[in-house]
């Protein structure tokens, strides 16, 4: 009688087979779904420490602007996102000063129309022009400085460093700040100016006065020579009435 192999041994044999079998009918798995559209407010609610920015991006249409760049055109951008606590440190009354016109350029001036990798930030040429400009179309400007894998951004009145990058991936760098990035033109309002207002001249260096005191041709006469001329008149008076006498 033939030698007949263990069922266990012909199990063994037989699964692997089974396995390549149900691997080769087995539907291929679905490739992950493409990520949604490039949103700015998503983005920073799901850090949590942005609602101020956030309102101000909303109300001032310049979130929006972000998603329609970043996601219908091949311009990238960055933006520094200021913490609530960077809000909440700002000068008592600081943005009830400002009218909606500056509330809009304060938001722009944290939005630059290209895309920066934070390495990129330390060796960039100054100053970098960001979306906001003044009533004249003059654009709002930027300061970098970078050592030591540290960055500093300055707008003129307000310099802090740039921390983690909230994003970092193009089309969109989003950075996070400390400090919110007051422009200095709402500080120096004569920054907007052509050219600076005339001095007014202080008293005793005034044009005026010292034409004034130039002394005139008359008070440069000595008294002891009006003397002597008087004088001489005098006599002439005299002589040429004597002569009328004797002749």
């Amino acid at each position: 009688m033939p030698h007949q192999k263990p069922l266990s041994l012909i199990l063994l044999s037989i699964i692997p087979l089974l396995f390549i079998l149900t691997q080769a009918q087995s539907p291929t798995a679905p490739a992950p779904a493409p990520s949604g559209p490039i949103d700015i407010f998503a983005i920073l609610k799901k850090e949590g420490q942005y609602n101020t920015f956030i309102k101000f991006l909303n109300e001032s249409q310049v979130g929006n602007q972000i998603n329609n760049q970043v996601n219908n055109s091949n311009q990238g951008m960055t933006v520094f996102a200021p913490s609530d606590n960077a809000f909440n440190n700002l000068p008592s009354g600081t943005l009830n000063q400002l009218n909606d016109q500056q509330k809009v350029q304060l938001i722009l001036n944290h939005v630059i129309p290209k895309f920066y990798t934070f390495d990129d930030l330390q060796t960039v040429s100054n100053p970098v022009r960001t979306q906001a400009t003044g009533p004249k179309g003059e654009p709002f400007g930027l300061n970098f400085t970078g050592s030591n894998n540290q960055v500093n951004v300055s707008s003129g009145s307000v310099v802090t460093n740039i921390y983690n990058a909230i994003r970092k991936d193009p089309p969109l760098a989003v950075f996070q700040l400390d400090k919110v990035l007051v422009p200095s033109q709402f500080t120096d309002p004569s920054s907007d100016d052509d050219a600076p207002a005339p001095t007014k001249p202080k008293n005793g260096t005034s044009n005026d006065k010292t034409t004034a005191d130039e002394p005139s041709p008359a008070s440069n006469t000595k008294p002891n020579d009006a003397k002597r001329i008087s004088g001489g008149i005098l006599g002439l008076v005299c002589g040429v009435f004597l002569m009328a006498t004797l002749s």
